[in-house]
């Protein structure tokens, strides 16, 4: 259930419609025949509605607002793209995270089928070499969601089949192996069926699992309506139960941090934000046994609060809202920049409009820049250095689908940008895996080092 308090709405670009959700669904659904499983046919085209060949593509250099003559782009390379048919003979890609091995130095990119978790040796970012699946758990049952986090040399992997639970693979495995293989999951958490998305807080060795709301056995845990169920990774193998929130309803997903940002109340505290479908929600999880809500807001534009992510100094928090553009609440593809310099009083800083009709997806940040899988319009990198102005500024981009940007859910779906070579993984849901190379940096601190 929802705590009717704390709730602050904020009006944004003159825009008055406050759509709330009501529904725990775990993924935005409108009429039969629309939503993101419009597109999933079970086929595999040669050709995807994006208009991407179904074949290996190297270094193909982003020149003159192209990569070869297929894929516009600006400031963003192409080290190589691998078609579905090629991880595993795949129909569907979803989300994707990366593993650097720390005894070899070889990156990894970890990407998310419909039927199960796709490893590939990217090390050679112009060569990728196909690794093998690890079917989905619940008997295969294969799911157009699904999520990857890792921890210790571990992966952690979900879906929304409805019997999966989270798989747990112990990634130093992949060392040494060099071509496809088969594998099989190390362990599982079964005290939840499907999950939404799940996220590792690295500092306190803590796995979330958020928008879990069917087959939840953990104990205590059965009633929170798809609020986090959060579990103890100090043993990396053997992940254990520490505690669950459903005070607020269902967590579509969440970021969490040890706090050291500008709000020193809270300094040293385990600081959540929840991306709660109608709200942003900012907890207290230090005692995961006791959990405080410390605020909840909304915004006047809201149609489906989707996910966010911290800048790096945790002063401003970047959100997505995956329906606003669909719903007309906003003109175009729009990043909300939230001040969390008072964490019990969040403020809507401003409303980015990047001019572009696609739907966003998932943001994650680092080194000041904001990588954005923007779905039709591809991975959009931008700047964060006047996010107290509520404004970011494009640096480059990289067009999955160059069919066209419309406002549906196709092209990217995810990305991760954390690997030290700067190599950048992309998943297109309908296409395959990218690893592509940026050639941008900040205007901020973090450009200039």
């Amino acid at each position: 259930m929802r705590r009717p308090t704390r709730v602050a709405t904020v009006a944004v670009a003159s825009l008055g419609l406050l759509i709330s959700a009501t529904t725990a669904a775990a993924h935005p659904t409108h009429k039969e025949g629309e939503g993101k499983a419009a597109g999933f046919d079970l086929v595999q085209e040669e050709i995807s509605p994006g208009g991407v060949p179904q074949e290996p593509m190297s270094d193909l250099r982003c020149e003159d607002g192209m990569a070869g003559d297929l894929f516009p782009c600006h400031k963003v390379d192409v080290a190589s793209f691998t078609p579905l048919k090629d991880l595993g003979d795949s129909i569907w890609a979803n989300d994707v995270w990366g593993w650097t091995d720390p005894q070899t130095g070889r990156e990894y990119a970890l990407a998310k089928l419909y039927e199960g978790t796709a490893f590939v040796d990217i090390t050679d970012a112009s060569d990728p070499v196909h690794l093998g699946v690890l079917p989905a758990a619940a008997g295969g049952s294969g799911n157009i969601w699904g999520d990857i986090k890792t921890y210790d040399n571990h992966a952690y992997i979900g879906s929304e089949a409805a019997e999966h639970g989270v798989q747990v693979f112990d990634l130093t495995r992949l060392r040494g192996v060099t071509s496809e293989q088969d594998w099989t999951a190390d362990t599982r958490i079964t005290g939840v069926g499907q999950s939404h998305n799940l996220y590792v807080n690295e500092a306190s060795a803590s796995l979330y699992v958020v928008g879990s709301t069917r087959g939840v056995t953990a104990p205590g845990c059965a009633d929170v309506y798809g609020g986090p169920i959060m579990y103890d990774l100090s043993n990396p193998g053997q992940p254990e139960l520490a505690g669950c929130y459903g005070e607020d309803g269902y967590t579509h997903d969440i970021q969490c941090v040890e706090y050291e940002g500008p709000d020193t109340e809270h300094a040293g505290r385990e600081i959540c934000v929840a991306s709660n479908e109608d709200t942003v929600t900012i907890l207290d999880v230090t005692d995961k046994s006791a959990v405080d809500m410390l605020a909840r807001v909304s915004y006047t534009t809201a149609a489906y609060t989707h996910q966010g992510w911290f800048t790096e100094d945790q002063a401003y928090f970047l959100l997505g809202d995956e329906l606003d553009e669909l719903t007309g609440t906003v003109d175009s593809t729009t990043t909300y920049v939230w001040d969390l310099h008072d964490l019990d009083n969040p403020v809507l800083r401003g409303a980015d409009g990047s001019g572009n009709p696609s739907i966003d997806h998932n943001i994650f940040i680092k080194d000041g820049l904001a990588y954005q899988s923007n779905y039709t319009s591809g991975l959009r990198v931008m700047d964060t250095w006047k996010a107290e102005q509520g404004r970011l500024t494009e640096r480059g981009f990289f067009d999955v689908y160059p069919n066209d940007d419309e406002t549906k859910f196709a092209g990217t779906w995810g990305n991760y940008p954390y690997f030290e070579s700067g190599k950048v993984v992309v998943t297109g849901v309908e296409e395959g895996l990218f690893v592509l190379e940026p050639r941008v940096k900040s205007s901020g601190e973090f450009g200039k080092k």
